[in-house]
């Protein structure tokens, strides 16, 4: 059966070092807790929107290392059609080292690898894909001029389209504006990708709901990812969310 969400985006392993300050520059310090996490704008977002009862797919590339396979692991227990998932031996899986403090103080390293060597022609492979989702949605981890690509595919098609413009890029073609339908600008990483995965769902699954519902009962579902920790780990699931909100 045809994806209703189909994103075109990012998977980032997140390397996580809970110290109680962060070393300066040539220091070794002791930290006190050390977790892996999955997350990547896209398949943040593609995540939540699986979570609330969308069929989705998601179109990426990962390395072909214990990354790699993990990842694509993490997506098919989310219910994630891998099928438009590549994995390339020519880089990495994408990953962000994070160091925390005591004080939620951060530094962090992102390493894109693999998730840049997405291209022109993963997207013809994956045309079909595109081309009967109910909405696509894009961001800025992937080269954007394969995010653009996807979103005049989609737009070609009759699908709608969902652009998050983050990270924030200072140049950002004009074109991106004329091919999205929804324009979302939000930064925030975690919250932020939850509210475009709950967007992405009503767009596909409640067409019908006027915008401002949609963006109303959006932003309660990433209100309620705020309040667990992680990324992935905080999306609520629809059995765990208020009814009404269906």
């Amino acid at each position: 059966m045809a994806a209703e969400v189909v994103v075109v985006g990012s998977c980032m392993t997140d390397l996580v070092s809970l110290t109680t300050q962060l070393p300066r520059a040539g220091e070794t310090i002791l930290g006190h807790k050390f977790f892996i996490g999955f997350g990547g704008k896209g398949a943040n977002q593609c995540v939540q929107s699986a979570r609330l009862g969308a069929k989705t797919s998601l179109i990426c590339k990962v390395g072909k290392d214990s990354f790699g396979n993990d990842y694509v692991e993490n997506l098919k227990k989310n219910g994630i059609s891998t099928a438009c998932i590549g994995q390339t031996t020519d880089a990495a899986t994408g990953t962000a080292s994070v160091i925390v403090n005591s004080e939620g103080q951060n530094v962090i390293v992102i390493v894109p690898g693999a998730n840049l060597l997405l291209n022109f022609e993963d997207l013809k492979r994956a045309s079909d894909v595109i081309c009967k989702a109910r909405v696509v949605v894009c961001q800025l981890e992937i080269t954007p001029a394969v995010s653009l690509e996807a979103l005049k595919m989609a737009r070609a098609s009759g699908v709608k389209t969902l652009f998050n413009a983050a990270p924030a890029l200072a140049d950002l073609d004009p074109q991106f504006y004329t091919h999205s339908d929804i324009f979302c600008c939000n930064e925030t990483e975690g919250a932020g990708d939850s509210f475009v995965g709950a967007l992405a769902f009503y767009l596909a699954c409640y067409p019908k709901l006027p915008m401002e519902e949609m963006i109303r009962k959006s932003n309660c579902i990433a209100s309620v990812s705020v309040q667990a920790s992680g990324t992935q780990s905080s999306y609520p699931y629809r059995k765990d969310l208020p009814q009404d909100l269906f």
